[in-house]
């Protein structure tokens, strides 16, 4: 069984974390240190005015996620995604043992982000909430309020749903300091009723050890850093501006206030997890579930899927790239309609030939350029419903475009990449 403190080993022997010693300022101070340490090894650091070590960049990289999930493509990953989400592994019940803290949230190493910002925030934090033996995990960011409440961002989802049901005061659990298998898993939404740290236990090689909290008997995983107990309240505050996967400001809204009731700390990992918004961790957390269905839903249409990228500039979210190999011409145009079948949100869909590596924005470029005419490959898809990210949609509502840069199968050598041998 993995956990948070077995995975920063393994990074630390492949010299992929760094460990610093001056304190950040909660202001400003950790997301300016994430930002320029993105891409390189994980960080543990500490903010001001808060003795829990902090950890960020985990899961930014592609490299570091296939080391988490014990995979070496991105294929097997995939893979193992769509296996985890159909059958889930096996929760292993242990002895809640972590220590029990002061009430007071403002001493967690909550931070300020961007300049616009609401407030101090948590932005890792994976709230976990039942209903009989229905269980749901899903990562939202939480506003600090005061010393006890937070504001929480909830979607139009399962905790939403739950919340609804439970009459206005929903007895929920928050986990922050958790294996990047838990985030990833917390970020499927999968249908309500299947647990997503069941998948995160698949994920983690088919168990994963979780605890009941004290006060409401709430199954967490059993090595997260920081455990809160509270509940998700009726009353109503304002939250935000948050940035958001696409690097801009969500607006301000009523969000229901969660009540804390109880911190607690693990003594031997207190890891607090630092995710920093519309950075290459959120994208990549929130967006490789999608590249999985988009793969998945794609190779159902397709010989062969070679590679799919939600592209980084879109969030991880809006645009994708996908290579592919085709035995007829419209197979090209049947792959980006499968891949807006596989996600719901994207905005555009390239669809390239094997040669064409989806990495490398010159090599897609060339492959429009040389390859795509509009008026015979150009896919137009209007009045859809569209992410709420895109803040240039109409009331939800928007256009989806899928171009077909892909040559001809009976295409001579005038369409190929001139190489030097």
């Amino acid at each position: 069984m993995r956990d948070l403190e077995v995975f920063l080993t393994e990074l630390e022997g492949r010299g992929l974390l760094e460990r610093l010693e001056a304190p950040y300022p909660r202001v400003y101070g950790a997301s300016r240190l994430i930002a320029k340490k993105e891409g390189g090894p994980a960080i543990v650091f500490r903010v001001e005015d808060s003795d829990l070590p902090c950890v960020s960049n985990l899961a930014d990289t592609r490299g570091k996620l296939r080391i988490a999930l014990g995979v070496g493509s991105d294929e097997e990953m995939y893979r193992k995604i769509i296996e985890a989400s159909k059958n889930p592994g096996t929760l292993v019940e242990k002895p809640f043992d972590h220590e029990k803290r002061e009430l007071d949230v403002e001493k967690l190493p909550v931070v300020k982000y961007y300049e616009r910002d609401g407030g101090l925030y948590v932005s890792s934090s994976i709230i976990v909430a039942c209903r009989d033996e229905v269980c749901n995990a899903s990562i939202h960011r939480m506003m600090v309020v005061d010393k006890r409440s937070f504001a929480v961002r909830v979607v139009p989802r399962h905790l939403y749903q739950l919340h609804r049901e439970s009459g206005g005061e929903l007895r929920v659990a928050v986990a922050v300091g958790v294996h990047p298998a838990a985030l990833l898993a917390s970020s499927i939404s999968p249908p309500l009723g299947v647990f997503e740290m069941g998948i995160a236990a698949r994920l983690m090689g088919g168990r994963l050890e979780a605890a009941r909290t004290p006060l409401y008997g709430i199954p967490v995983p059993r090595h997260a850093g920081v455990v809160m107990e509270g509940r998700l309240t009726s009353k109503m505050v304002d939250e935000g501006p948050f940035v958001d996967i696409m690097g801009t400001y969500d607006r301000v809204r009523r969000q229901p206030v969660l009540k804390v009731d109880a911190i607690y700390v693990n003594p031997e990992a207190p890891y607090f997890h630092l995710i920093l918004p519309g950075g290459g961790e959120h994208r990549l957390l929130m967006g490789l579930p999608k590249e999985a269905a988009i793969w998945e839903a794609v190779s159902r249409v397709v010989p062969r899927v070679h590679k799919v990228r939600l592209t980084p500039a879109s969030g991880g979210w809006l645009h994708a790239v996908i290579s592919i190999d085709k035995t007829v011409d419209s197979d090209a145009k049947n792959a980006i309609l499968a891949a807006f079948a596989g996600h719901p949100s994207l905005k555009h869909v390239v669809v390239v030939d094997a040669d064409i590596d989806p990495d490398d924005s010159f090599q897609v470029e060339w492959a429009i350029a040389t390859r795509f005419q509009a008026h015979r490959d150009l896919v137009v898809i209007s009045n859809a419903r569209i992410s709420s990210l895109d803040p240039s949609s109409e009331d939800g509502l928007g256009s989806k475009v899928g171009v077909d840069a892909t040559k001809p199968v009976a295409g001579g050598i005038e369409y190929e990449r001139a190489r030097i041998p």
